[in-house]
């Protein structure tokens, strides 16, 4: 039985696509500004970096990320791939398109500066393809990869100095002070009503959850020692620079390049 020509095309072309979704693997969104994941710079570097690009959002709302990976976990060119994590990262604040991602992928030699549609005007293409050829590359063929991003990051920041006037916060800082989700408001209330039954029923029987000791949630909620969740007990150690995409879209802007 001969197949029709363009049921076997779009058979292929099915296949090649299934095939390629199943090879890529988007990142989840980045806790930091600067991330490196290949381990390129001292840790302080990094640190500094990453509070000056906090800073940065703090007076102008653009949001500026760099991610360095050990390689690219896809089949599909940098251009493509990038545009797809940026767009899934939603850098930038949501009505302004304001941010820009500088991607780096060391197996693979693969340099690439997403910019939003929002720091397009000024994070040209041309001005991007600056930053890789002239700032990126020869740093990056040198091996001396701290240089190279700390004039990529000074680069991108004269680039889009001006364009936007920050209000000294940044979009995480909107979600620490408003972010409760509803489990977490649920979990509170549930917390509350449980105490006033509690508080009810002791005060109808004093005899009722008096042991510490006792089990049940009067011993969880009342100071028992007959096991529950306690908090308190995990730390956290935070540099600064704590980011949150706020919305932003991506068209493909920018540029790229191998060294």
């Amino acid at each position: 039985m001969r197949v029709p020509l363009h049921r076997l095309v779009l058979a292929v072309a099915l296949f090649a696509g299934a095939a390629w979704c199943g090879a890529e693997t988007i990142p989840p969104a980045p806790a930091r500004y600067f991330n490196d994941y290949a381990g390129l710079v001292p840790a302080a570097t990094g640190d500094e970096l990453n509070r000056q690009l906090e800073q940065y959002e703090r007076a102008s709302s653009n949001q500026l990320v760099v991610a360095i990976f050990p390689t690219m976990e896809s089949g599909s060119s940098v251009e493509d791939y990038t545009v797809r994590v940026a767009q899934a990262w939603k850098v930038g604040q949501a009505g302004k398109n304001n941010g820009a991602v500088l991607f780096a992928f060391m197996r693979e030699h693969k340099l690439y500066l997403q910019v939003g549609y929002g720091l397009e005007a000024v994070l040209t293409d041309a001005i991007a393809s600056q930053i890789i050829q002239d700032e990126l590359k020869p740093a990056f063929r040198a091996g001396h990869y701290e240089a190279g991003l700390r004039a990529a990051v000074a680069a991108m920041i004269a680039a889009t100095k001006g364009e936007y006037q920050g209000n000294g916060g940044t979009h995480a800082d909107g979600r620490s002070a408003g972010g409760h989700s509803p489990v977490s408001v649920l979990f509170v209330l549930f917390v509350i009503v449980v105490v006033v039954i509690n508080v009810i029923r002791q005060a109808r029987n004093p005899r009722v959850y008096m042991n510490p000791r006792r089990g049940g949630l009067g011993g969880i909620f009342l100071g028992g020692s007959g096991g529950g969740w306690s908090g308190g007990g995990g730390s956290s150690s935070d540099s600064g620079g704590s980011f949150s995409g706020g919305g932003g879209s991506f068209g493909g802007g920018g540029a790229g390049g191998s060294w």
